[in-house]
């Protein structure tokens, strides 16, 4: 194998592979990268068993061949390297060896008949959207993605395409985030849930571009399929949980609120929420709606914080808790410069809405607060 490429080309490409590399296995094969020829084409790829990516790209192609590369080592060579050509060898005694303006190294390669091939996907359904579009429905989305192995449904993102509207859901057992957008072409009903890690990873390969990407799906596996890279996984097995059941559809308090206003109040009340002697300890922040005003305060052993925000409101006055990572991390989501936020009663969820569309909705259970003495 003998190939010639410039840096920034093939170091785009080891960038975007280099996400499905394995970071703890017993099979070192996985740790690698395999590096194809076909004609006047590259293709890399990295498979952990989870998720597979595939990149293609043109370069002059000398001798075909395949190999297996360390993908730690090459892609910290290559990145080093001079921004210019670089030749890529491999020689009689099956080392690499990398050329650039008067730089030479030699590496160890693996059996690229070891390599474990991507699972094939028979396609049943799928979409199109341009990645920008994605890109902003996985960010107000996977913060939301629960973190517990002991329910692996909730540590992926449901994709869900329903009257030709996709949305994409994620719920940890404390909050749940919905982000939709009506489709440009007719589709298919289907859902699928996708893992979290993968949905990490998609969301830094694609570009912030009007360029499409497809997503389809078969029975076990999903595919992310762009001009030049495919990114293929496993979909989670089990019963998502029934979103549209638990969104609750009537409020008794609500107020509309500049976003900025009060995500700065958060913020600096969190200090105190998060400053307590026991570290692990996380004390509710508390919300309290009166008529044209709503204070946000915490109370614990190192201090106490109070602010008031006058605002619009409507229906019941309120008293209710909440862990003010959770409120955060849905306001820093929100793109739009008012909002707003529904409560039923102090044990019952909020849920924080657009003024103006349906596009998103976070909704956060209370934290119940403890009787004042």
């Amino acid at each position: 194998m003998k190939i010639v490429c410039y840096k920034d080309q093939i170091l785009k490409a080891i960038n975007s592979v280099v996400r499905g590399v394995a970071s703890k296995t017993t099979m070192p094969i996985l740790e690698g990268i395999l590096i194809q020829t076909n004609d006047n084409e590259i293709k890399l790829t990295t498979y952990d068993l989870e998720i597979g990516i595939e990149y293609v790209m043109e370069c002059e192609i000398k001798e075909q061949g395949s190999t297996v590369i360390n993908a730690i080592m090459f892609s910290e060579i290559i990145r080093k390297l001079p921004d210019t050509e670089i030749n890529i060898t491999l020689n009689e005694k099956k080392l690499l060896e990398i050329e650039c303006e008067g730089a030479l190294y030699k590496l160890a390669t693996m059996n690229p008949e070891e390599f474990p091939e991507l699972p094939k996907i028979e396609i049943e359904n799928s979409i199109e959207i341009d990645q920008s579009i994605l890109k902003n429905m996985i960010r107000k989305t996977i913060f939301a993605v629960s973190t517990e192995e002991s329910r692996p449904i909730f540590t992926g993102c449901l994709f869900e395409v329903e009257n030709n509207k996709l949305n994409l859901v994620a719920v940890d057992g404390f909050r749940l985030a919905l982000r939709s957008i009506y489709l440009n072409k007719q589709s298919n009903n289907f859902s699928a849930v996708i893992p979290g890690k993968t949905l990490n990873e998609v969301n830094k390969i694609i570009s912030d571009s009007f360029e499409t990407i497809k997503i389809g799906v078969s029975k076990n596996q999903a595919l992310f399929e762009m001009d030049n890279c495919k990114i293929v996984t496993r979909i989670l097995d089990g019963e998502f949980l029934n979103y549209k059941n638990v969104i609750p559809s009537n409020w008794e308090t609500r107020i509309k609120v500049e976003k900025n206003s009060i995500q700065n109040s958060f913020e600096r009340i969190s200090l105190i929420s998060s400053s307590s002697i026991e570290k692990e300890k996380k004390y509710p922040v508390k919300v309290k709606v009166d008529i044209g005003k709503v204070t946000i305060s915490c109370t614990n052993q190192t201090g106490d914080a109070k602010e008031e925000l006058y605002i619009s409101t409507e229906g019941k006055n309120l008293e209710s808790g909440f862990n003010p990572k959770y409120f955060l991390d849905s306001l820093k989501a929100i793109d739009d410069e008012e909002v707003y936020i529904e409560f039923g009663t102090s044990i019952s969820p909020c849920l924080i809405k657009s003024l103006e569309n349906a596009d998103y909705t976070y909704m956060i259970l209370p934290i119940r607060l403890k009787e004042e003495t």
